[in-house]
């Protein structure tokens, strides 16, 4: 049976390829490797048409390099001064891509101001009511008023330390959706869950209850920031290899939670220790889509190298 499959895909492609030449089908969408990949079976051509499937839509992906600032600098005149060495390296050579900092509440504005527009400006967090009795609560209105369109949801360190849930990172999701707004959305295994081998099982979960009534449409605002736990600030830094299987993983979960469309468009990016000698390895995988970028974006020549990858 294998042996007449593939006579008859012979068949096939000799007779697309006469047709090809004589319609000059080449310079049409749909073509003989088009027609094949419809055709094959698993054992046959659909590997390799799937690759070239894949490369394609990677491309058409814009990367994302972020900073995530935490709990830093000390003073307005530091954010500021930090801000503006960031923006002046980005330069005519920086590879196209949208470039972002996270940076806390109080130095928005500021940060803002001396970004110029060379860069996004976003909040580390987000309150997912609107106003009301929530002493200490900054939510998504009040970042809108002031020019933020980003902010991070679920970001583990908001998870262990401030003990917010996936129900509560749901709702900060849902709320900037609402407004309008992007949301990041950071998952991640701990290092036992890794080493029990439940990475995939644990940002199967977060994704589902983080993404929970997010539509098809919105999911256009919706960029996912794959943290492992056990490298976040550690200096340990998952393999490109690791993070590419993680993150193919995560795209196959957001096809089966919406379709092949969606998560082939979704921009998947990788933290925990990024640094300038590793973002380019991480760069070149093809399920990597940028950097969320802790300590690294801190210093301006550390993090202006990070947004000058090379891939």
């Amino acid at each position: 049976t294998s042996s007449l499959t593939f006579l008859k895909l012979l068949f096939l492609t000799d007779s697309l390829s006469l047709i090809e030449t004589h319609y000059n089908w080449p310079n049409m969408k749909f073509s003989a490797l088009s027609f094949l990949s419809l055709f094959a079976t698993s054992q046959g051509f659909a590997p390799s048409v799937m690759t070239q499937r894949s490369t394609s839509l990677e491309m058409a992906r814009t990367p994302f390099i972020s900073g995530n600032w935490k709990l830093n600098p000390q003073t307005k005149d530091e954010a500021v001064t930090l801000a503006k060495d960031i923006v002046n390296s980005i330069t005519d050579k920086t590879p196209e891509s949208e470039i972002a900092l996270f940076v806390p509440y109080v130095f928005i504005e500021a940060v803002l101001q001396a970004a110029d527009g060379k860069l996004s400006v976003g909040a580390e967090g987000v309150c997912p009511e609107i106003k009301g009795a929530f002493t200490g609560a900054v939510s998504a209105s009040m970042l809108q008023s002031i020019g933020v369109n980003w902010a991070l949801a679920g970001h583990s360190e908001r998870r262990v330390i401030f003990g917010e849930n996936d129900e509560y990172i749901n709702g900060q999701v849902l709320k900037l959706l609402e407004l309008g707004m992007s949301c990041m959305l950071c998952i991640g295994e701990s290092e036992s869950e890794y080493e029990q081998n439940l990475a995939g099982a644990v940002c199967a979960v977060q994704l589902k209850k983080g993404l929970a009534g997010v539509s098809k449409e919105d999911m256009k605002r919706i960029a996912i920031a794959y943290e492992p736990v056990w490298a976040i600030g550690t200096g340990k830094v998952a393999t490109p290899e690791i993070a590419q299987s993680v993150h193919a993983e995560c795209r196959k979960i957001i096809a089966d939670m919406y379709d092949q469309e969606t998560a082939d468009a979704c921009r998947i990016l990788y933290g925990g220790s990024v640094t300038p000698e590793s973002v380019d390895g991480l760069m070149a995988k093809p399920d990597i889509d940028g950097a969320l970028v802790g300590g690294a974006s801190l210093d301006a020549e550390k993090f202006g190298r990070i947004i000058n990858f090379q891939a």
